[in-house]
């Protein structure tokens, strides 16, 4: 309905099935008319519910929406940065294994369907946790009352767009064009620290990291285990006999990405069977593991009294093949500083600890970082051989030690050096030994309860830009001009450049096949065949 200035009138806007086919022109005095005219449009929408909300979730609207959510998410400053956001499209979001398959998703309907799922569910993931972040106060500006109503009309709206967009080829090539996760280097930095110069003095330093870690790897070999005086963690069930694992892996199913799906119970399971030991030097309470919590003053703290341990299923791919990932992360509360300019010392400190295993279940390389993507160490299998660096003066692989032989239905042990955390020894862990850690997963990190009510009670430990503040190093001043920003401070899953020369990030998905070359395994000659052989 509108009003007529013509005839002083309330006039109809269009004629409809609810709407009178004569003497639409409802005079201002005619009140007792107005009422019933206004009741006979009540019951045409009361008659047509499901058009009124489909009407709701057109692209337009639809993008109007997803425009004022990021506004809204940007200005309470809750962006999650793990997966990166693909321009144009508000309910996509990308990471490096993703944007690995951007030209092979174009290779069939298949393909593409799948792979514009994975990027669907990446979105979904991140505004999911964003959404427990936003201040309550918020949600009336995107006229929802709860952040479930709102993740609820986001995953309506990316069904809407997504059918759109996908219908367009001229609108899935900019899909495939946009589907890129910048590095975390900056050439700026790198141009005004004159990178190519200062590269030669950290080289120095990298090198002299190298031969000191080395030394204390055949420090803890001619040691051994016999510290009695060391506090170790294990998983709390022990790991799943060599049959059923690979069972599991035999039996998972492959999407079209070639992707394999695991159960949450095989998932379960399998993170149980790969979970190392950890084996702490330290006696300091700094050299406890825990659970990462708000402190009462907002900074992020570990309670000691819950060991415990972040898990994530992660994916690389070698060729065309895609490997299973198993990451464990445990953090300490700092890392001390152990004299009056130690560059190094701050809040918070950890280690990741990532299994690559193939499609039979065998543990093919393990290697770790601290969560500020520093300290990158590979410890590959016997499978693997070790490609040359493709130039001099790049952090290419640095290896201290092979990966002991590793049956399935055995665990790692990793020993950790008080204050610095830093792995000293890679061995077979003793079977039963060890307190009981919890499992925790990694992507509770990113919407934790804050006891300062800031957020609506929730906050994800990490900021904007990836990074935990709070947890700066004086190094970042020192650093910089190797381009990586707040160099030192701990940092989200996928946001991890784990090199100061050359370019190289913890979730590379080509990062095992740049640098080793794969023996493949051949079961018939190692184990009986089931049939006499030809």
């Amino acid at each position: 309905w509108a009003w007529s200035p013509k005839s002083n009138a309330v006039m109809p806007r269009r004629r409809g099935r609810c709407a009178p086919s004569r003497g639409n022109e409802l005079n201002l005095r005619s009140l007792a008319i107005l009422f019933a005219g206004l009741v006979v449009a009540a019951g045409c929408a009361t008659r047509l519910p499901v058009a009124g909300a489909l009407a709701a979730d057109t692209p337009g609207a639809c993008e109007r929406w997803f425009s004022s959510l990021d506004a809204v998410i940007d200005r309470d400053g809750v962006r999650d940065a793990e997966a990166a956001r693909i321009t144009g499209f508000p309910y996509l979001r990308v990471d490096r294994f993703l944007a690995s398959f951007a030209n092979v998703a174009t290779q069939s309907e298949a393909a593409f369907a799948t792979w514009i799922a994975h990027l669907r569910r990446l979105d979904r993931e991140a505004r999911a946790f964003e959404l427990q972040n936003l201040a309550p106060a918020a949600l009336p500006a995107l006229q929802v009352t709860n952040a479930a109503a709102a993740l609820e009309r986001g995953a309506r709206c990316a069904a809407v767009l997504s059918e759109r967009d996908q219908a367009l080829p001229e609108v899935r090539a900019a899909i495939v064009a946009g589907a890129r996760v910048p590095d975390d280097y900056s050439n700026t930095a790198r141009a005004l620290g004159l990178y190519p110069l200062s590269a030669l003095l950290f080289a120095r330093g990298v090198a002299a990291w190298q031969r000191e870690t080395l030394h204390a790897f055949e420090h803890a070999a001619a040691a051994g285990s016999a510290d009695d005086a060391a506090q170790v963690f294990a998983p709390p069930k022990p790991p799943l006999p060599a049959a059923q694992a690979r069972a599991i892996f035999a039996g998972a199913t492959l999407d079209a990405l070639g992707v394999p799906r695991f159960s949450p119970a095989e998932r379960e399971l399998l993170f149980n069977t790969y979970a190392p030991t950890f084996r702490l030097a330290g006696a300091a309470l700094h050299d406890r593991i825990g659970t990462v919590h708000w402190n009462t003053d907002g900074s992020p703290g570990i309670d000691q009294s819950r060991p415990a341990v972040y898990r994530r299923l992660a994916y690389t791919r070698v060729g065309d093949r895609v490997l299973a990932q198993f990451v464990y992360t445990v953090w300490f509360s700092e890392r001390p500083a152990s004299g009056a300019f130690d560059i190094l010392a701050g809040a918070l400190d950890g280690l990741v600890v990532r299994v690559s295993v193939d499609e039979n279940g065998e543990a093919l390389l393990v290697d770790s970082i601290h969560p500020c993507g520093c300290f990158h160490m590979f410890f590959p299998g016997p499978r693997l051989i070790p490609r040359p660096p493709p130039a001099e003066q790049v952090e290419w692989m640095f290896s201290p030690a092979s990966l002991p032989p590793l049956p399935l239905g055995q665990r790692l042990e990793f020993t950790l050096a008080g204050a610095t955390h830093a792995i000293t020894r890679v061995a077979i862990a003793a079977a039963g030994t060890g307190n009981p850690y919890a499992w925790l997963d990694d992507n509770d990190l990113r919407s934790l309860g804050d006891p300062q009510g800031l957020h609506g009670q929730r906050r994800s430990l990490f900021d904007a830009d990836g990074l935990v503040r709070g947890t700066e190093r004086a190094e970042r001043f020192l650093f910089w001009p190797m381009g990586i920003a707040n160099a030192g401070a701990m940092r989200q899953w996928g946001r991890h450049a784990t090199a100061f020369i050359g370019r190289r990030h913890f979730d590379d998905a080509d990062l095992i096949e740049r640098r080793f070359d794969l023996i493949e395994r051949r079961f018939d000659l190692i184990e009986p065949a089931a049939t006499s052989p030809r």
